[in-house]
């Protein structure tokens, strides 16, 4: 535990409302927050940013989504999405072409310079990912993820 000026004893992560007994959307946040830090660090030494990786890995899934359907896909604002798309091709790891019916729409894939770069990221991810399974087993991590899933989709959710 710390204590700052002036305040209470502030539990460290897995202590009071911090652990076990804390409240699952504030828990999923923590999680949230610590696994965001771990990527972020991997992806430092490629000077690659978690969102550009999510647009990475999302075109790599979705070949030729347009921004707003990586917006979507990645959870991000349509206005962020164009800068990372803008930063991605100005790197040569993404280019854009127009819809063959909506010519406003741009339709964007990965180059072949992406796709390694995409690679050298999932090799930099990989122990970060593996290390979250907390020694669950293939049944135990569905488990998770189907709850995941299930949260996201709002089922059962007032």
């Amino acid at each position: 535990m710390l204590k700052t000026v002036n305040s209470p004893v502030i539990p460290a992560v897995g202590e009071g409302k911090r652990g076990v007994d804390g409240h699952l959307g504030y828990l999923l946040r923590q999680a949230h927050a610590a696994h965001r830090i771990r990527m972020e660090r991997a992806l430092a030494e490629l000077d690659v940013t978690l969102p550009q990786f999510s647009v990475l890995t999302m075109l790599a899934a979705y070949p030729g989504a347009s921004g707003a359907d990586l917006a979507r896909l990645s959870l991000l604002t349509p206005q962020t999405m164009s800068v990372i798309v803008h930063n991605l091709e100005r790197a040569g790891a993404v280019s854009r072409h127009p819809h063959p019916v909506h010519g406003r729409i741009q339709l964007i894939e990965l180059t072949d310079s992406g796709r390694q770069l995409l690679d050298a990221c999932r090799a930099r991810v990989q122990p970060v990912e593996a290390a979250m399974d907390g020694g669950l087993d293939e049944a135990g991590q569905q488990l998770v993820r189907s709850w995941l899933v299930r949260l996201a989709q709002g089922d059962g959710v007032l």
